[in-house]
């Protein structure tokens, strides 16, 4: 038995893993540096328009790509997959120095991405595999969430400084080598073998994660919080440049400063949210993020001055990071083990579509409208989002729920667990095995997911 005290980082493969993430992460950061740059190269005052269809074309292949490859995910090798796309990512930026179109952009950004919604999804349901103690799981995901702030807080720092000291290009090479590392790291350790597919179709695992997704009431909460971390996080993104530089006149420092006192409040979050869930539930937790980044981003519409916007950008991310480092909790509670890969996938989709969404309403709120007014509607959609949590994720979510099964006939792969108490003629084989079987109706009560047995959330139960 591990000790609760006891970090995750002391299991090696966990290390090894962690590791590839931060090195992979850091390599991306400066590739999101190099790649403005670039566009300005071949685009010239067309840079931004550029950088937005290429976010918009990052966001597409996060949403549609990342349920298909989370799926046919389970039916091969994690660290085979995990490698190849690490080196299929390390490719794809090696292209990006011998650029000289805009089109050309466009599509190595997209696959680029495309590798990237295989991987991270894959990474992610993998942790809660070799990190099995609760407490110690929890410790991983802020250290995750860690990683990502200590990203966005210092890659476009040393990134200057090594534009200082070489070309724009180099940057690229060195996000390659990042994902190479990446990929020594995942080769090293010996990763937890795939769970059975219990004999289903790619299509049916493709939808079998959004249906799992979107029929749990405490998942239609979080999917409601996403938004609202999305329309606080555009605002920040999109509009921080504009309200600095422009309303209050300050130079590019100050763009940085502001941008990293949102770092700084996730990261504030992220250390304390392990002791947190000890004595609160993740509704609790997260739903007090959601309040706190509405608040926070509707203040913006009394124009504050830099400080004041510092620390309203402090509170959101504060409140993000609340909301966001739970989420593995949630997804590996609502659904079996074989499920994981899909549900974190579609998790990793329905997140990123909210973005796709709330990137270009800020910034066309904030370039039409004004900054007030885009403080005041990316406000009030995550002050919505909040709301809407709280009506969809029930307060009380017992251990088990008493729930009724109708009659049916199937087929499936299975074992005899207490929904499969049948008669035998003697040919279908060992367990797990296939062949066609009736289920008695019956009522009983017991931990509940959305599976092939369980289509529909319990309505009294909401």
């Amino acid at each position: 038995m591990v000790k609760v005290n006891v970090s995750p980082l002391q299991d090696r493969r966990y290390r090894h893993l962690f590791s590839a993430q931060v090195i992979s992460l850091f390599g991306t950061g400066l590739t999101t540096v190099a790649l403005a740059l670039l566009a300005h190269q071949v685009a010239g005052g067309r840079a931004g328009e550029v950088l937005g269809i290429a976010l918009a074309l990052k966001m597409v292949a996060y949403v549609f790509v990342a349920p298909l490859i989370g799926s046919y995910a389970q039916q091969l090798p994690r660290r085979t997959l995990l490698v190849s796309l690490d080196l299929l990512r390390a490719s794809a930026v090696l292209a990006l120095p011998f650029i000289t179109a805009v089109w050309q952009i466009y599509c190595l950004v997209f696959l680029l991405n495309v590798f990237s919604a295989g991987f991270t999804p894959v990474f992610q349901a993998t942790i809660p595999d070799i990190i099995q103690d609760k407490q110690q799981y929890d410790r991983a995901l802020s250290f995750s969430r860690l990683a990502y702030d200590l990203e966005n807080l210092l890659s476009p720092t040393i990134a200057a400084m090594l534009i200082a000291l070489m070309s724009f290009n180099a940057l690229f090479v060195l996000n390659a080598v990042a994902f190479v590392a990446s990929a020594l790291l995942v080769v090293s350790v010996v990763l937890p073998g795939q769970s059975p597919d219990h004999g289903s179709t790619f299509w049916h695992r493709a939808k079998q994660g959004m249906r799992i997704y979107l029929r749990t009431p405490r998942l239609q909460g979080l999917l409601a919080l996403c938004l609202g971390v999305a329309a606080v996080g555009s605002m920040q993104i999109v509009n921080t440049v504009v309200y600095v530089r422009t309303y209050l006149g300050l130079d590019d420092t100050w763009v940085a400063i502001a941008l990293a006192a949102a770092g700084g409040g996730s990261m504030s979050a992220a250390l304390l949210i392990p002791k947190a869930l000890q004595k609160v539930s993740e509704r609790s937790l997260m739903l007090v993020g959601g309040a706190v980044m509405a608040a926070a981003v509707l203040l913006g519409t009394l124009q504050p001055d830099i400080a004041g916007l510092m620390v309203l950008w402090l509170l959101t991310g504060f409140g993000s990071s609340l909301v966001q480092t739970p989420v593995g909790r949630l997804l590996i509670r609502s659904c079996h083990e074989p499920d994981r890969p899909a549900v974190f996938a579609a998790q990793f989709s329905l997140s990123h579509a909210c973005w796709l969404v709330a990137y270009p309403l800020a910034g066309w709120i904030g370039a039409n409208l004004g900054l007030v007014a885009a403080f005041a509607v990316m406000g009030a959609i995550a002050l919505a989002s909040a709301l809407v949590a709280v009506m969809l994720w029930p307060p009380r979510e017992p251990d088990s729920l008493k729930h009724v099964h109708v009659a049916m006939d199937h087929s499936h792969l299975h074992y005899h667990d207490e929904h499969h108490q049948h008669a035998h003629e003697g040919w279908e084989g060992p367990e797990p095995h296939s062949h066609p079987h009736h289920h008695a109706p019956m009522k009983h009560r017991h931990r509940l997911v959305i599976d092939e047995h369980h289509p529909d959330w319990p309505v009294r139960q909401r």
